[in-house]
Formats: structure tokens, C-alpha cells, sequence
């Protein structure tokens, strides 16, 4: 008896079906890699060839495989796959992809009916408008160029919308927009309900603290609303039903809520992406922040980049919305002056999504900001001059990954360690982080991590008498509802008053907590981790390490780039200029059928 060992043939050949098969192969293998479908039409010569290895009669052709009998060709079908739009679906994933369509299009639909009023409350309310917005606008810090007030524009995109998405880059003030659109939404309903929510506990807790943190001239009943603002995970939110991958809100229960706002969008999957928009009313507002230059989620799906790709060209208004939008603002260099072509218009997206592009944190001439940009535009011109100039003020990239560069920036975790201070040595730990791209081999996270326990180690700054041994930081990889403890969680172990070493955290107030470590079941050291892993984190100086060999498949310009912003002000670089140059030039291409079928809705 034969074995199959290719698991994605064992998933085709379940199916059956002489020309079913190989197109099931293909489609689990691209699912595998995060795409929604099988786009027939852009079947590579490669695709071809590994199909042909495992079926020598090779793909039959879309009119045969129309016709197998587990296959639909309508959006109403309920066989195992769809084929629509000359792309190849699970069932499964087509039902998530129409879902989100059909609430979008349920989002725009109940927005219409508001849009009047609320346009004449902004216009009643332009002294608080303008208040909001009209201090500070352009940056002392002399950030070129200066943009038109992009913020303001989203804003009032999102309060007269019901379906908005906020995209920029780090910097670009997206937590301070949506904090003003709260301050907006909350002056004209105080008994506003806000729902707040990110993918991981951390980035959610991060959200609302910002939030709450935010210098706004507002009375002390909005400020109060602030402070009242619970963060939540998205599972959280949604209410995971024990047991089981359903969730408690759904279209028949939805979140109470007037307002939902979810963080960090980019890393939502499409399946939770559904999930969500089918637990939330036809006439609540939800407002979706993110960056669509970041990575796309691990699972399947890349709906927001999706989203935000789904237009020719963002940040272009009808007449109407500019002249409304430059009604607030005072000066005329931040007045919008792009009016869309009315064939734009047409768009169901259009005026819904909004891109922040004038940088508080990094000037696009120097540095980390002009490093990221030169990445995520493959410029590899200006990416090779950063090797030429060497160790500049910001970023040094060091090809030659040499001993002393790595050492040199180790030395910065004894500042954590002699502090005896908890709350002041979380806050020293999390000034700077070591970064892989890949958890395996020489340059992985579980062999940097080692190196660098080892090197503290030899300093007799750390000695590993066990697993939770003291001064180890910790990442958390699973919830813990329990304790208050969620995926991406990062504390340290140190001993209490009666010298019991515990693991310690800083909760969402910012105050610190103690847990046993006896009862932490998943957790990992965290002097490195990976890329993905520090999605929606910020520190002081970032070291990332980029493999030679082995994966070097899996870096794309899309994963440095977000290694990159995770710095503010110092980034080292360990890689060749052949490695830096070929993540640039690779870019993450997921298949989903969103875009084309906003036009035939």
C-alpha cells in the first residue's frame, strides 16, 4: 500500500474527481501559503510543473473542472469548492469573502440615511473642529514634505461614514485621529458605546492607553469617556464559546456597541476578519486602523491590504467632501486640493478609505524613515547608498555581521537587569529588542536568544538555575483569561520581598502585576523574537538579524519593512547587501477575489 506523505495530496485526492484532483492540490498548497483561492488565470509555469510531478495528465482546464460535480459555479452553491471568476474557492473561504461584502455594502447602505445630519452637526460644531485640529498641525520639527491635514479629512470621513479604514505608517498619528474622532463622536453623544479591539491583548491594551493618554482640549466628561475605554482582543470581544471556534456575538447577537475600532488590522486573518463584521450592527460605526506596507496576517488572507489596494488611488475626495474637510482648517498649505475624477467615484470604497501620510516620528530625507521608504518602494539605488555611507546617525547595517556589532548592542540589556526597580526595569527591557525573521537555523530566534544568554551569562549578569530563572524576560504565547495574560505579553522574572521569583507585567494601566510562573504554561524567552511576533511594538533601538542561508525565501520587503519601523531612533542591520536587496525586491502576493467583485456586486 502506497503512503502519501504531501498532505495537501492527501486533502485532493479525499475529494477525488480525475480532474477535481490536481486543482485541489494546487488550491491547498496556495491556501497553505495564505492565499483565499486559485487564480486560474494566473497559474504560474512553476504551478504547472508541480502539478504535472504529482498528475502527469496536468490541469484538465476550466471547462472540465466546471463540470466535476463537487464544484459550483454560482455564489448561491453549496458543493466543497467555487469556482467564480474564473477563481477556484474552498466554500469555506468564498462564504467569508462574501460575507464581507455583503456587510460592507450593509455599512455603506445605513450610512446614507445619517449623512445629512451629521454633516450639519460638524458645521454647527466647527469651533470644536477646528480646536481639535488646528493646533500643531504643522510640526515644528520641519517634516517634509508638509501634507495636506490628512488626519482632519479622516476624521470626517469617519464620522459621517459607518465603514472607515485609517491606513499609515508608524508616526503618522492614526491613534491621534482616532482619539479626536472619539472626542467628535462623544460631544455629540455622550452615552456613546465604544467597543476597542486588536488582534493580541498587547496591541489592544497599547491602543487604549494611547487613547487615554491622548493631549486633547476637551471638557472632563470626554475625558472622563477616555479613561472609561476597556480594551479587548478580538476573540475577546467576540466572546470565544468554550469548546468550540464559534463566538457568542454573531449577526443574530452583536456587540453592543455604537462604535467598534479595531487596531492593527493588517494582522486580522480573512475567517476572524468575517467573524467580526458579522458580530456588528448594520448602524454602528466601525473604524479599521492599520498599515497596509505591513505583514499580512499568518492564516490565510490579506483583507485589509486588500481593502486598501481595492481603489486606483486613495486620498481623493469629491468637491463636495474637500470643501467640507477645508471648511476646519486654517491654513492653506494643509487644505485638500485633489479632486477626484468622477469615474472614481463609483467606487463603493471611495471617501471610506483614508491614508495618513505626513510622518510625526521620521523625516522621509534621512535615517529610518528614508530606509523603510527605499525598502517598501524597492529603490534599490537608495537602498545601496545606506551601505555605502556606513554607520549613519539612525541606521547601521553591518554586512559583514561581525561579533563586536552584535556584543555592542547586547550591552544594552544589563541596563534592565542591574535596576531593581520592577516598573523601571520592564521599562528598560523594552528600550531595545533583538529581531529574526525566521525561528530556526544560525541566525534563528532560538539560537540568537541562546547566544545572547549566553554572552549575559559569561558577563555574570544572568545564571540559568532553571527554566524561570531571574531576570529572564518572558513573552506570552497563549491566553490566559485567568490571570489577565495574553499572546505577546512580555514581563520578567525577578525575585518578590519575600524572595519567591515571579514573572512580572505591566498591565493595561500601566501598573505591575505578579504571577507565579508555575502557573504561565506557554511562554518563551524574549531577549530575540521574531518580526511577526513584534507586529504593533515600538522601541528605542532595534537589532535585526537576517539569515544568510536556509529561509531566505521567506524574507519579503514587507517583513523587513516592518522590522525597520519597529525602531524609533537607532536601527543595526546584520545582513549582506545581496540579502537586503533580495528581501526588497520579493513582495508578498496573496490571491483573493475581493477587489474584483466589489464592481460586480
Amino acid at each position: 500500500m502506497k503512503t502519501i506523505n504531501d498532505v495537501h495530496q492527501q486533502f485532493a485526492a479525499y475529494f477525488g474527481g480525475e480532474n477535481l484532483e490536481p486543482y485541489a492540490w494546487l488550491l491547498s498548497q496556495k491556501l497553505a501559503e495564505g492565499n483565499i483561492c486559485l487564480p486560474l488565470d494566473g497559474l504560474t509555469a512553476e504551478d504547472s510543473m508541480q502539478v504535472i510531478e504529482r498528475y502527469p495528465a496536468g490541469l484538465a482546464g476550466t471547462a472540465a473542472l466546471a463540470n466535476e460535480t463537487l464544484v459550483d459555479t454560482t455564489a448561491a452553491g453549496t458543493q466543497p469548492f467555487v469556482l467564480y471568476n474564473n477563481k477556484l474557492y474552498l466554500q469555506r473561504y468564498f462564504r467569508y469573502e462574501t460575507l464581507l461584502l455583503d456587510r460592507i455594502y450593509q455599512f455603506l447602505k445605513a450610512e446614507s440615511a445619517d449623512y445629512e445630519p451629521r454633516k450639519t452637526w460638524l458645521l454647527n460644531n466647527d469651533v470644536l473642529v477646528k480646536n481639535l485640529f488646528n493646533k500643531g498641525n504643522a510640526p515644528s520639527d520641519a517634516i517634509l514634505p508638509v501634507h495636506p491635514d490628512w488626519q482632519l479629512a479622516a476624521a470626517v470621513s469617519a464620522f459621517l461614514n459607518n465603514f472607515t479604514i485609517i491606513t499609515g505608517g508608524p508616526g503618522t498619528g492614526k491613534t491621534t485621529t482616532v482619539a479626536k474622532i472619539l472626542s467628535l463622536l462623544f460631544n455629540c453623544d455622550p452615552g456613546l458605546k465604544v467597543a476597542l479591539a486588536a488582534p493580541t491583548g498587547k496591541a489592544a491594551a497599547r491602543m487604549a492607553e494611547s487613547l487615554k493618554s491622548a493631549k486633547l482640549p476637551v471638557d472632563e466628561t470626554v475625558a472622563a469617556k477616555f479613561r472609561q475605554l476597556v480594551p479587548a482582543t478580538i476573540h475577546r470581544l467576540l466572546k470565544t464559546e468554550f469548546g468550540s471556534n464559534r463566538f457568542k456575538h454573531n449577526r443574530e447577537n452583536p456587540l453592543n456597541a455604537d462604535v467598534v475600532i479595531v487596531d492593527e488590522s493588517s494582522m486580522i486573518d480573512v475567517a476572524l476578519f468575517a467573524r467580526l463584521l458579522d458580530a456588528i450592527g448594520p448602524t454602528t460605526r466601525l473604524i479599521l486602523l492599520g498599515d497596509k506596507d505591513q505583514l499580512a496576517s499568518v492564516e490565510a488572507g490579506s483583507l485589509f491590504g486588500d481593502l486598501c489596494q481595492a481603489q486606483p488611488e486613495l486620498n481623493s475626495f469629491t468637491k463636495e467632501r474637500a470643501d467640507l474637510v477645508n471648511h476646519f482648517i486654517s491654513g492653506d498649505e494643509l487644505k485638500l486640493t485633489g479632486i477626484a475624477n468622477p469615474i472614481a467615484t463609483t467606487h463603493p470604497l471611495f471617501e471610506h478609505v483614508i491614508e495618513l501620510r505626513q510622518s510625526h516620528r521620521f523625516k522621509d530625507t534621512e535615517g529610518i524613515g528614508k530606509f523603510s521608504k527605499a525598502i517598501i518602494q524597492n529603490n534599490t539605488a537608495l537602498i545601496e547608498s545606506f551601505f555605502d555611507e556606513g554607520a549613519g546617525k539612525q541606521v547601521h547595517i553591518d554586512p559583514a555581521q561581525g561579533g563586536n556589532v552584535f556584543n555592542s548592542f547586547i550591552d544594552g540589556y544589563e541596563a534592565y537587569i542591574l535596576e531593581s526597580g520592577i516598573a523601571e526595569a520592564l521599562q528598560k527591557f523594552n528600550q531595545l529588542r533583538v529581531l529574526c525573521a525566521i525561528r530556526e537555523g544560525e541566525q534563528g530566534l532560538y539560537a540568537i536568544n541562546k547566544k545572547i544568554e549566553d554572552t549575559l551569562q559569561r558577563r555574570g549578569l544572568i545564571r540559568r538555575t532553571g527554566e524561570f530563572y531571574e531576570h529572564r524576560p518572558i513573552m506570552i504565547t497563549s491566553n490566559n483569561y485567568e490571570l489577565g495574560l495574553f499572546n505577546g505579553d512580555i514581563g520578567i522574572i525577578r525575585k518578590n520581598e519575600q524572595g519567591i521569583l515571579m514573572a512580572w507585567f505591566e498591565d493595561s494601566e500601566g501598573k505591575i502585576k505578579a504571577v507565579l510562573p508555575g502557573y504561565i504554561a506557554q511562554a518563551e524567552t524574549v531577549y530575540a523574537m521574531t518580526i511577526h511576533k513584534s507586529q504593533g511594538s515600538e522601541f528605542t533601538r532595534v537589532l535585526i538579524v537576517l539569515p544568510e542561508k536556509g529561509a531566505v525565501n521567506l524574507l519579503t520587503r514587507e517583513l523587513l519593512y516592518t522590522g525597520i519601523t519597529r525602531a524609533r531612533e537607532q536601527l543595526v542591520i546584520q545582513g549582506s547587501k545581496a540579502t537586503v536587496l533580495r528581501a526588497a525586491a520579493e513582495q508578498v502576493r496573496r490571491t483573493s477575489g475581493i477587489i474584483d467583485r466589489f464592481h460586480q456586486h
